[in-house]
């Protein structure tokens, strides 16, 4: 009637060892309440075959014989060699391999039955003067080995499934962060390589501002390539980088560009993607600002609404095409493209915001999304909305 732990390896979450004790004894509690859920239906067969004896007092037995063997074998488990055992997503010593588990099983049962059906018998008594105690019924013996053999295998089945569901998470947790990864590193040459269209344009027409930009790109890419490469980081550093940027497009565009960036003090240790805002940043400057002669503003705003945090890059710049729309797929071709030398338009119009709608539904799934929509001022609203309770 033990609670063996899963019978494959999986990886064993990290933690300190004060959590990892505490999610121990959680584990030893549910089995043993376990253990003591399948001692009442146990009781319940032993009173039809033995109605001399009534229910509490064949529950006791029960209870006595099921916790001793349950002890046993979850004792047994940390006398085997860590390397002879399974892992245990659950912590602690995994259930033993091979022929280890069975003679554990074994030896559970047995000194359940015999050990704990004397500890009833001094505890509780026979019951009855007919009935004698179970030690002596070889069918006791039976029903114990029935009992413990059903219970060890559901335990055994149980923890093999949690095991094998923590595997596929974390296989699934690998392929979510190796995506994103991908989807990142694919938009950093995107930036680079558009930077170095313009750095191109002004070393002809304005060397020394051509200079300058090249200072500010060598201060971005230091800073970006040298932070963190975790999956999230806090969205007040995406801001950062955001500021970072536009010091350096405003190298080039000069008094064309104005910014202004809201983030309140509540949000700014949300987690978010690297890279999440830039795109759309640099998408309402290619497209937005720069075809305009007077060029315009570019307003990033942060909020929570409810259960989403909410982020939207406002540029007052040429707009859509047409009115409003809600979806990124229909308004993705129709964004006005300007084009610089050295660069192909007709692709990138759609690159920055296609990486930034598959990286939101790599890791929120239809939670996370990206819209388009004309203000009714003129120029283009990008706003993102992701789940708070999955950003915090």
């Amino acid at each position: 009637m033990s609670a063996p732990a899963d019978t494959t390896s999986t990886r064993t979450p990290a933690g300190t060892g004060s959590s990892s004790m505490t999610s121990v004894l959680r584990s030893l509690l549910r089995h043993y309440l376990h253990v003591l859920a399948l001692c009442c239906v146990v009781s319940v067969f032993t009173t039809l075959m033995w109605p001399t004896r009534s229910y509490l007092v064949q529950l006791g037995y029960a209870t006595c014989i099921g916790t001793l063997c349950w002890i046993t074998m979850e004792a047994g488990r940390y006398l085997v060699d860590p390397r002879n055992c399974h892992g245990n997503p659950e912590g602690g010593r995994g259930w033993p391999k091979g022929w280890r588990g069975l003679v554990l099983t074994v030896i559970g049962i047995l000194v359940g039955f015999y050990v704990g059906d004397e500890a009833a018998y001094w505890l509780i008594g026979p019951g009855d003067s007919d009935a004698g105690p179970a030690n002596k019924n070889i069918i006791g013996l039976y029903i114990t080995v029935a009992a413990g053999a059903i219970g060890s295998f559901y335990f055994h089945a149980k923890g093999r499934s949690a095991a094998m569901a923590a595997e596929i998470a974390a296989t699934a947790r690998d392929a979510t962060e190796a995506r994103l990864k991908l989807l990142e590193t694919q938009l950093e040459p995107h930036m680079l390589f558009n930077t170095l269209a313009n750095l191109r344009v002004l070393i002809a027409t304005d060397p020394e501002r051509a200079v300058a930009m090249l200072d500010r790109l060598n201060d971005y890419l230091r800073a970006t390539l040298g932070g963190s490469r975790s999956t999230l980081h806090p969205l007040s550093q995406e801001f950062e980088r955001l500021a970072d940027y536009l010091a350096l497009m405003a190298v080039r565009m000069g008094p064309r560009l104005r910014c202004a960036l809201d983030l309140p003090p509540e949000l700014r240790a949300v987690p978010v993607p690297p890279l999440l805002l830039q795109p759309l940043v640099e998408n309402a400057i290619r497209h937005g600002l720069e075809p305009q002669v007077e060029g315009g503003e570019i307003r990033v705003l942060a909020r929570r609404e409810g259960g989403d945090l909410v982020i939207d890059v406002i540029d007052t710049g040429a707009g859509l095409d047409a009115g409003p729309v809600s979806t990124l797929e229909e308004q993705e071709p129709r964004r006005p493209v300007h084009t610089s030398p050295g660069s192909d338009s007709s692709t990138q119009g759609g690159f920055g915001l296609t990486q930034v709608r598959e990286r939101l539904r790599t890791l929120y799934g239809e939670d996370g999304t990206l819209a388009l929509s004309s203000p009714s001022g003129g120029g283009t609203c990008a706003t993102v909305t992701l789940p708070f309770s999955a950003a915090a």
